[in-house]
C-alpha cells in the first residue's frame, strides 16, 4: 500500500513538473514564433483570435520591436473584425508609448479609418462623422508628408461634405416650417465651416431665399452677389437671380447682367 501511494505521489509530481515545463516553454516561446503564429491566424481571417495572439507578443516581449509591431497588428485585426472601439483603444495606447515610431503615422490613420468606416447616412446622427473629421485632420496636420496624408485629405473632403449635407438638410426643414432665423443659422454655418464643399452654392441661394422671405432685401442681395461672383454658372445662381428680379432696380439688374453675363 505504501509503494502504491509513493508511486502515485511520484506520478503526480512528474505531472506537475511537466505542466511547469509546458508553462515555462510557452513563456519562453520565441518572439518570431509568436508573431508568425498570430500572422497565420490573421491570414485565416480569424481576426478576434489574432488580436489575442498579437497581444501575446507584446506581453511576452514588451520591450522588443516585435511588441510594437504586435500592437499595430492587433489594432488592425480589431479593425478587420469590426471591433472599432478596441482598435482605437489599442492605437491610442500605441501612440502614447511610441510617439516617434515609424508606424505612428499609420496608427493615427488607422484610428481615423475606424471612425470613417462607421459614418452613417446623412439623415442620421453625425457624431461618428465628426469624430472621423477630427481624426483625419489630425493625420493631415501631424503627418503632412506621410503616405497617409493624401488619402486622409480626400476622405476629409468627403467627410466635410457629409457634415455639410446634414446641416443643409436641417436648414431646408426649417425653411419648410417658416423658421427663417433657424434656417439662416444652419446655412451660414455651412458657408463659414464647409465653404469648399459641394453644398456652398445651395447654401448661398437658401440664404437669399430666407432673407427675402423675411423682407431683408439688402442681405438677400449681398448673398446673391457672392453666389454670382463665385458660382456664376451654377443653377443655384440662376434660381437666386430669378428670385431677386422683383427686388432689383433697373441699374442693379444691369449690374447683375453685366457682371455675370446673364
Amino acid at each position: 500500500m505504501l509503494l502504491a501511494c509513493t508511486a502515485l505521489t511520484v506520478l503526480s509530481a512528474c505531472g506537475d513538473d511537466e505542466d511547469d515545463i509546458d508553462t515555462l516553454a510557452k513563456k519562453n516561446e520565441s518572439v518570431d514564433a509568436l508573431y508568425e503564429k498570430a500572422t497565420a491566424t490573421f491570414a485565416k481571417t480569424q481576426y478576434k483570435k489574432a488580436i489575442e495572439e498579437y497581444e501575446e507578443v507584446e506581453r511576452q516581449h514588451p520591450y522588443s520591436e516585435w511588441a510594437a509591431r504586435g500592437q499595430i497588428m492587433a489594432a488592425y485585426s480589431a479593425y478587420k473584425a469590426g471591433e472599432y472601439d478596441d482598435a482605437v483603444s489599442i492605437l491610442d495606447r500605441f501612440s502614447k508609448l511610441h510617439p516617434t515610431h515609424k508606424s505612428t503615422s499609420y496608427a493615427y490613420y488607422l484610428k481615423a479609418l475606424c471612425y470613417y468606416t462607421q459614418i452613417s447616412d446623412v439623415g442620421r446622427d453625425q457624431r461618428m462623422t465628426e469624430d472621423a473629421r477630427v481624426a483625419l485632420k489630425e493625420v493631415v496636420e501631424r503627418f503632412p508628408e506621410s503616405d497617409y496624408a493624401r488619402d486622409a485629405k480626400l476622405k476629409l473632403d468627403l467627410t466635410e461634405d457629409h457634415l455639410a449635407g446634414k446641416e443643409m438638410e436641417i436648414g431646408r426643414y426649417y425653411l419648410t416650417r417658416d423658421e427663417y432665423i433657424a434656417a439662416i443659422n444652419r446655412f451660414t454655418y455651412v458657408i463659414e465651416n464647409y465653404q469648399t464643399t459641394s453644398h456652398t452654392p445651395e447654401a448661398l441661394h437658401r440664404l437669399v431665399e430666407a432673407y427675402l422671405r423675411l423682407g431683408i432685401v439688402d442681405e438677400a442681395k449681398k448673398y446673391a452677389a457672392v453666389l454670382g461672383h463665385n458660382f456664376p454658372g451654377s443653377q443655384w445662381y440662376k434660381y437666386s437671380y430669378e428670385m431677386m428680379q422683383g427686388n432689383l432696380s433697373p441699374e442693379e439688374k444691369k449690374k447683375f447682367l453685366d457682371l455675370f453675363g446673364k
